[in-house]
Protein backbone atom coordinates (compact mmCIF):
# COMPACT_ATOMS: atom_id res chain seq x y z
CA UNK A 1 0.00 0.00 0.00
CA UNK A 2 2.76 2.46 0.68
CA UNK A 3 3.90 1.93 -2.73
CA UNK A 4 0.32 2.88 -4.23
CA UNK A 5 0.30 6.05 -2.54
CA UNK A 6 3.77 7.19 -2.99
CA UNK A 7 3.54 10.21 -5.03
CA UNK A 8 6.41 11.52 -6.84
CA UNK A 9 5.45 14.82 -6.14
CA UNK A 10 5.99 14.61 -2.38
CA UNK A 11 9.25 16.30 -1.03
CA UNK A 12 10.49 12.97 0.52
CA UNK A 13 12.35 9.44 -1.04
CA UNK A 14 10.37 6.66 -1.05
CA UNK A 15 12.14 4.78 1.00
CA UNK A 16 11.58 7.28 4.33
CA UNK A 17 7.83 7.45 3.60
CA UNK A 18 7.65 3.31 3.23
CA UNK A 19 9.44 3.21 6.61
CA UNK A 20 6.75 5.96 8.14
CA UNK A 21 3.56 4.23 6.33
CA UNK A 22 4.35 0.71 7.12
CA UNK A 23 5.47 1.25 10.92
CA UNK A 24 2.03 3.12 10.95
CA UNK A 25 0.04 0.34 9.77
CA UNK A 26 2.01 -1.67 11.95
CA UNK A 27 1.05 0.35 15.11
CA UNK A 28 -2.80 0.04 13.63
CA UNK A 29 -2.90 -3.44 13.68
CA UNK A 30 -1.02 -4.46 17.00
CA UNK A 31 -3.91 -1.09 18.76
CA UNK A 32 -6.98 -2.76 16.85
CA UNK A 33 -8.44 -4.15 20.43
CA UNK A 34 -10.58 -6.24 18.49
CA UNK A 35 -8.04 -8.58 16.87
CA UNK A 36 -7.48 -11.55 19.08
CA UNK A 37 -3.86 -12.32 18.42
CA UNK A 38 -1.51 -13.57 20.52
CA UNK A 39 1.99 -11.96 21.61
CA UNK A 40 4.13 -14.10 20.23
CA UNK A 41 3.02 -14.19 16.55
CA UNK A 42 2.52 -9.83 16.93
CA UNK A 43 6.08 -10.24 18.10
CA UNK A 44 7.23 -12.21 15.13
CA UNK A 45 5.27 -9.92 12.45
CA UNK A 46 7.15 -6.98 14.08
CA UNK A 47 10.10 -8.51 13.74
CA UNK A 48 9.82 -9.50 10.07
CA UNK A 49 8.27 -6.43 9.06
CA UNK A 50 11.58 -4.66 10.83
CA UNK A 51 13.69 -6.46 8.66
CA UNK A 52 11.78 -6.12 5.60
CA UNK A 53 11.74 -1.85 5.90
CA UNK A 54 15.29 -2.36 6.49
CA UNK A 55 15.66 -4.16 3.48
CA UNK A 56 13.16 -2.18 1.39
CA UNK A 57 15.32 0.84 2.05
CA UNK A 58 18.30 -0.12 1.35
CA UNK A 59 17.14 -1.72 -1.73
CA UNK A 60 14.93 1.13 -2.58
CA UNK A 61 12.34 -1.70 -3.97
CA UNK A 62 10.08 -3.86 -2.17
CA UNK A 63 12.30 -7.32 -1.74
CA UNK A 64 11.94 -10.02 -4.27
CA UNK A 65 10.61 -13.71 -3.38
CA UNK A 66 13.91 -14.98 -2.64
CA UNK A 67 14.78 -12.46 -0.70
CA UNK A 68 11.29 -12.80 1.22
CA UNK A 69 12.65 -16.69 1.69
CA UNK A 70 15.24 -15.40 3.91
CA UNK A 71 13.31 -13.12 5.90
CA UNK A 72 11.33 -15.33 6.56
CA UNK A 73 14.00 -18.27 7.24
CA UNK A 74 15.41 -15.26 9.69
CA UNK A 75 12.76 -15.53 11.92
CA UNK A 76 12.45 -19.03 11.60
CA UNK A 77 16.48 -20.52 11.74
CA UNK A 78 15.27 -23.76 13.70
CA UNK A 79 12.41 -24.89 11.24
CA UNK A 80 13.23 -28.22 10.87
CA UNK A 81 11.60 -31.64 9.34
CA UNK A 82 8.96 -32.20 12.36
CA UNK A 83 9.14 -35.66 12.39
CA UNK A 84 11.42 -38.06 14.45
CA UNK A 85 13.86 -40.66 13.27
CA UNK A 86 16.88 -41.87 13.76
CA UNK A 87 17.88 -43.90 10.36
CA UNK A 88 16.73 -43.11 6.84
CA UNK A 89 14.23 -46.23 7.18
CA UNK A 90 12.31 -44.53 10.29
CA UNK A 91 12.03 -41.25 8.29
CA UNK A 92 10.36 -43.06 5.29
CA UNK A 93 8.12 -45.19 7.46
CA UNK A 94 7.56 -41.91 9.36
CA UNK A 95 6.20 -40.03 6.13
CA UNK A 96 4.46 -42.64 4.46
CA UNK A 97 2.20 -42.40 8.02
CA UNK A 98 1.59 -38.71 7.54
CA UNK A 99 -0.26 -38.84 4.71
CA UNK A 100 -3.54 -37.40 5.41
CA UNK A 101 -2.26 -37.15 9.48
CA UNK A 102 -0.69 -34.59 11.20
CA UNK A 103 3.55 -34.98 12.43
CA UNK A 104 2.23 -35.10 15.87
CA UNK A 105 0.53 -37.81 15.99
CA UNK A 106 2.99 -39.46 13.90
CA UNK A 107 5.37 -38.42 16.57
CA UNK A 108 3.01 -40.02 19.05
CA UNK A 109 2.38 -43.35 17.32
CA UNK A 110 6.15 -44.48 16.10
CA UNK A 111 8.01 -44.46 19.54
CA UNK A 112 5.93 -47.48 20.66
CA UNK A 113 6.74 -49.17 17.15
CA UNK A 114 9.92 -48.64 16.20
CA UNK A 115 11.05 -49.72 19.63
CA UNK A 116 10.59 -53.27 18.53
CA UNK A 117 10.07 -52.94 14.88
CA UNK A 118 13.45 -50.28 13.17
CA UNK A 119 14.52 -52.59 10.40
CA UNK A 120 13.25 -53.91 6.96
CA UNK A 121 12.98 -57.17 8.37
CA UNK A 122 11.36 -56.42 11.12
CA UNK A 123 8.14 -54.94 8.98
CA UNK A 124 8.46 -57.43 6.27
CA UNK A 125 7.70 -60.13 8.54
CA UNK A 126 4.99 -58.69 11.05
CA UNK A 127 2.01 -59.82 11.34
CA UNK A 128 -0.40 -57.47 8.67
CA UNK A 129 -2.88 -57.37 10.95
CA UNK A 130 -0.61 -56.27 13.76
CA UNK A 131 0.63 -53.59 11.92
CA UNK A 132 -2.47 -52.11 10.91
CA UNK A 133 -3.17 -52.10 14.75
CA UNK A 134 -0.37 -50.31 15.78
CA UNK A 135 -0.17 -47.78 12.81
CA UNK A 136 -4.36 -47.18 13.32
CA UNK A 137 -3.76 -43.89 15.20
CA UNK A 138 -2.89 -42.40 11.97
CA UNK A 139 -5.12 -43.43 9.93
CA UNK A 140 -5.76 -44.89 6.31
CA UNK A 141 -4.40 -47.92 8.63
CA UNK A 142 -5.25 -50.77 5.85
CA UNK A 143 -3.78 -49.22 3.29
CA UNK A 144 -0.61 -47.84 4.86
CA UNK A 145 -0.05 -51.27 6.58
CA UNK A 146 -0.24 -53.24 2.89
CA UNK A 147 2.44 -50.50 1.30
CA UNK A 148 4.64 -50.54 4.41
CA UNK A 149 4.83 -54.33 4.34
CA UNK A 150 5.61 -54.39 1.00
CA UNK A 151 7.83 -51.39 0.66
CA UNK A 152 10.17 -53.30 3.64
CA UNK A 153 9.83 -56.61 1.56
CA UNK A 154 11.18 -54.98 -1.58
CA UNK A 155 14.14 -53.44 0.49
CA UNK A 156 14.82 -56.38 2.44
CA UNK A 157 14.98 -58.70 -0.98
CA UNK A 158 16.20 -56.32 -3.52
CA UNK A 159 18.04 -52.97 -1.79
CA UNK A 160 19.78 -54.96 1.04
CA UNK A 161 17.70 -53.35 3.53
CA UNK A 162 18.98 -49.75 2.68
CA UNK A 163 16.50 -47.10 1.87
CA UNK A 164 18.05 -45.94 -2.03
CA UNK A 165 19.07 -42.38 -1.88
CA UNK A 166 17.61 -41.61 -5.49
CA UNK A 167 14.23 -40.61 -6.10
CA UNK A 168 13.64 -42.60 -8.99
CA UNK A 169 13.67 -45.66 -6.98
CA UNK A 170 12.05 -44.19 -4.26
CA UNK A 171 9.07 -43.64 -5.88
CA UNK A 172 9.05 -47.00 -7.42
CA UNK A 173 8.32 -48.52 -3.97
CA UNK A 174 4.77 -49.49 -2.95
CA UNK A 175 3.13 -46.23 -1.53
CA UNK A 176 5.53 -43.80 -1.96
CA UNK A 177 4.89 -40.55 -3.98
CA UNK A 178 7.32 -37.95 -5.23
CA UNK A 179 6.40 -35.93 -1.54
CA UNK A 180 7.69 -38.80 0.33
CA UNK A 181 10.59 -39.15 -1.80
CA UNK A 182 11.94 -35.59 -1.60
CA UNK A 183 11.25 -35.72 1.94
CA UNK A 184 13.39 -38.74 2.10
CA UNK A 185 15.94 -37.36 -0.41
CA UNK A 186 15.99 -33.92 1.60
CA UNK A 187 16.31 -34.85 5.74
CA UNK A 188 17.73 -38.65 5.62
CA UNK A 189 20.22 -38.06 2.28
CA UNK A 190 20.48 -34.07 2.19
CA UNK A 191 20.15 -34.28 -1.43
CA UNK A 192 18.01 -31.16 -2.24
CA UNK A 193 16.58 -33.10 -5.76
CA UNK A 194 12.75 -31.56 -5.43
CA UNK A 195 10.93 -29.54 -3.17
CA UNK A 196 8.00 -31.71 -1.32
CA UNK A 197 4.63 -30.20 -1.71
CA UNK A 198 2.24 -30.75 1.03
CA UNK A 199 -0.97 -28.83 2.31
CA UNK A 200 0.98 -25.92 3.65
CA UNK A 201 3.58 -25.60 0.86
CA UNK A 202 0.15 -26.02 -1.58
CA UNK A 203 -1.78 -23.27 0.01
CA UNK A 204 1.56 -20.27 0.57
CA UNK A 205 2.55 -21.39 -3.46
CA UNK A 206 -1.03 -20.51 -4.59
CA UNK A 207 -1.58 -17.68 -2.46
CA UNK A 208 1.50 -16.33 -3.07
CA UNK A 209 0.82 -16.30 -6.74
CA UNK A 210 4.00 -18.88 -7.02
CA UNK A 211 1.71 -21.27 -8.78
CA UNK A 212 -1.73 -21.33 -10.09
CA UNK A 213 -1.56 -25.24 -10.37
CA UNK A 214 -3.66 -27.52 -7.86
CA UNK A 215 -1.55 -30.81 -8.63
CA UNK A 216 1.48 -31.24 -5.98
CA UNK A 217 3.93 -32.09 -9.40
CA UNK A 218 2.40 -29.11 -10.99
CA UNK A 219 2.65 -27.10 -8.45
CA UNK A 220 6.61 -28.18 -7.54
CA UNK A 221 7.97 -28.02 -10.88
CA UNK A 222 6.50 -24.12 -10.94
CA UNK A 223 8.43 -23.40 -7.39
CA UNK A 224 11.46 -25.29 -8.77
CA UNK A 225 11.51 -22.91 -11.76
CA UNK A 226 11.23 -19.82 -9.03
CA UNK A 227 13.66 -20.97 -6.96
CA UNK A 228 17.17 -21.75 -6.89
CA UNK A 229 18.19 -25.59 -5.04
CA UNK A 230 19.94 -24.05 -2.17
CA UNK A 231 16.34 -23.12 -1.59
CA UNK A 232 14.52 -26.07 -1.56
CA UNK A 233 14.75 -27.45 2.06
CA UNK A 234 14.12 -24.14 3.43
CA UNK A 235 11.11 -24.14 1.59
CA UNK A 236 9.57 -26.67 2.73
CA UNK A 237 10.40 -26.47 6.44
CA UNK A 238 9.65 -22.47 6.46
CA UNK A 239 6.48 -22.79 4.50
CA UNK A 240 5.17 -25.23 6.76
CA UNK A 241 5.86 -23.42 9.70
CA UNK A 242 4.57 -20.10 8.17
CA UNK A 243 1.34 -22.24 7.55
CA UNK A 244 0.93 -23.52 10.51
CA UNK A 245 1.53 -20.07 12.42
CA UNK A 246 -0.46 -17.94 9.99
CA UNK A 247 -1.47 -18.45 6.87
CA UNK A 248 -3.79 -21.42 7.66
CA UNK A 249 -6.26 -22.88 5.74
CA UNK A 250 -9.15 -21.67 7.53
CA UNK A 251 -9.42 -18.27 8.58
CA UNK A 252 -5.65 -16.93 7.77
CA UNK A 253 -4.01 -14.05 10.06
CA UNK A 254 -3.74 -11.97 7.07
CA UNK A 255 -3.76 -8.67 8.80
CA UNK A 256 -0.48 -9.46 10.54
CA UNK A 257 0.72 -11.09 7.93
CA UNK A 258 4.72 -10.09 6.62
CA UNK A 259 4.14 -11.26 3.19
CA UNK A 260 0.38 -10.27 2.12
CA UNK A 261 2.13 -8.00 -0.09
CA UNK A 262 2.53 -10.75 -2.17
CA UNK A 263 -0.59 -12.36 -1.79
CA UNK A 264 -3.47 -12.75 -3.98
CA UNK A 265 -5.68 -13.94 -1.22
CA UNK A 266 -4.97 -10.95 0.38
CA UNK A 267 -5.46 -8.56 -2.37
CA UNK A 268 -8.97 -10.05 -3.17
CA UNK A 269 -10.02 -8.98 0.55
CA UNK A 270 -8.50 -5.74 0.90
Amino acid sequence: MAYKNFDPRFDVKFSTYAYSYILGEMKKVINDNTLKYGKQLLSLKYKIDKVSILLTQKLMRLPTKEEIIKILKEYYPDAKCSLNFSTPFELLIAVMLSAQCTDERVNKTTPLIFKKYNTPEDFANIDLTLLENLIHPCGFYKNKAKNIKSTATILLNNYNSIVPNNIEDLIALPGVGRKTANVVMLEAFNIPQGIAVDTHVKRLSNRLGLSKNSDPSKIELDLLKTFPKEYYKDINHIFIYFGRDICTARKPKCNICPINKFCKNFSKNE
